[in-house]
Formats: C-alpha cells, sequence, structure tokens
C-alpha cells in the first residue's frame, strides 16, 4: 500500500501564512487599521514599525482608499448580484461571457505565436548548425 506522506510545510512557510492571515485581516478593516499597526509597531520596536511603512508603500496600501486582491472570478462574482433591471443583467453576462471568451482566443493566439516563433528560430539554428563551415585563417 503506496501512501502519500505531504512534506510538513517549513518554518518558513507557517510564518508567511500568519503573515498573510494579518495582511488580509488588516485590509478588511481599511488604511485606518494599517496606519494605526504601524504606530502600534514603531512605539513597540522602530524597526517593526519602518518596516510595516515600508510594505504599506510598496504594496500601494498607503495611497490607495481600499486595496484588496481579488481574481479575475471573484471580482466579477462581485458585480454579479443581480441589479433588478433583468435586461441589464443579461447583458451583462452576455458582454462578461464574451471578453471572457476573448481573452481566452488571444491567450491561445499568443501561445501560437510564441510557438511559431521558437519554431522558427530552433529551424534557422538548425539550418544554420548542418550549413559547412569555412577555415579560419
Amino acid at each position: 500500500m503506496n501512501t502519500y506522506i505531504a512534506p510538513r510545510p517549513s518554518v518558513f512557510d507557517r510564518i508567511g501564512a500568519v503573515l498573510a492571515g494579518v495582511r488580509d485581516w488588516l485590509d478588511e478593516r481599511g488604511k485606518g487599521a494599517w496606519i494605526a499597526a504601524m504606530i502600534l509597531a514603531f512605539v513597540a520596536c522602530w524597526p517593526l514599525g519602518l518596516a510595516i511603512l515600508g510594505y504599506m508603500i510598496w504594496s500601494k496600501r498607503m495611497f490607495s482608499c481600499r486595496h484588496r486582491h481579488h481574481s479575475a472570478r471573484s471580482y466579477r462574482h462581485g458585480f454579479s448580484a443581480p441589479t433588478g433591471n433583468s435586461a441589464f443583467d443579461a447583458y451583462r453576462e452576455e458582454t462578461l461571457k464574451r471578453l471572457e471568451d476573448e481573452h481566452r482566443e488571444f491567450l491561445d493566439f499568443l501561445q501560437k505565436l510564441r510557438e511559431a516563433k521558437d519554431k522558427a528560430e530552433f529551424d534557422q539554428f538548425m539550418q544554420n548548425r548542418n550549413e559547412p563551415r569555412e577555415p579560419q585563417a
């Protein structure tokens, strides 16, 4: 019987998970919570406060009114609640589906373009490799 035992998460993975949870908790409460956390961190240990300030500036939490990371799917579902206007809801759903299809087709096109470029470069390489070289003087 083969049983797969998942590797135990490292200390860094666990610390990262805790920090991500703290970040998400602060994001839910808004910019004021971030500022309060930064001030408390400055009072407790100034390097920690400085690190939080740097993170807030780097991640643009300092200057945006609301900062949330959403996947495309959760972003879409945030706007998919019915508005009460069935014609608009149907139009919106149709438009979003069309845009998703166009996006998928565009990504497929880009992939085919990359593959064609790679093939052309490889063919050129093989042609240059098979050509006889002139002796250098």
